[in-house]
């Protein structure tokens, strides 16, 4: 995926503006709500991107404590009695009542720096049939990809950002290059022109 056409729509969004944005800041995750097997595969699967991208892993995170935080739920009205996420959710009840509405799965809330770079990430995800039916490792790489770029809401509602090798679920190589272009030292935290996808382009000529 060296082609520009096919950059540029992974972060237009769908009011068609393009905003492509990365982490400035090392990735503190926590998951709740799940058992700890299932907490073990999806910290590996974020550390797995973060080797990924060259972005960083702490231990704490100065303004949040954890940043990257992962909610696992059977019914979406089980948020609302989370201790303190109305805190860092101000919006979560109205949230609340949109998901239950859409009858979504999942939903991403990034909050940024000044900079522009995000500071934070909220995942939350209401396992349904479907959701239960992804296997777990599968599950949690694509939420780590999700995770690591603010990609647009339509980027990968085609095509899974994952394939299958050998019955083993791996980032695609198309989206494993944007994702390194993304985080190269060289490129902006942050961009809002299009003719950023051309420079995430050759950086991924570059690399080949």
């Amino acid at each position: 995926m060296t082609n520009v056409q096919n950059i540029e729509p992974l972060f237009t969004r769908a009011d068609g503006n393009y905003l492509c944005a990365r982490w400035g800041r090392p990735i503190v995750p926590v998951i709740f709500g799940v058992e700890d097997d299932t907490v073990g595969l999806f910290k590996g699967a974020i550390e797995a991107i973060c080797v990924l991208s060259g972005a960083k892993m702490d231990e704490l995170d100065s303004e949040f404590g954890v940043n990257l935080m992962v909610f696992f739920c059977r019914d979406w009205d089980e948020l609302t009695g989370v201790k303190d996420l109305d805190h860092m959710v101000p919006e979560l009840r109205d949230l609340v009542g949109r998901l239950i509405k859409a009858d979504a799965n999942q939903y991403r809330i990034f909050r940024f720096d000044e900079a522009g770079a995000i500071k934070a990430c909220f995942v939350f995800l209401r396992m349904d049939d479907a959701l239960e039916q992804v296997p777990a490792d599968a599950l949690a790489l694509t939420q780590a990809v999700h995770a690591i770029v603010l990609w647009s809401e339509t980027a990968f509602k085609k095509q899974s950002p994952l394939a299958l090798i050998d019955g083993t679920a791996v980032v695609r190589p198309d989206i494993a290059g944007v994702i390194r272009a993304v985080y190269d030292p060289v490129m902006p935290v942050v961009a809002q022109d299009p003719s950023h996808a051309l420079r995430l382009s050759a950086r991924m000529e570059v690399a080949e």
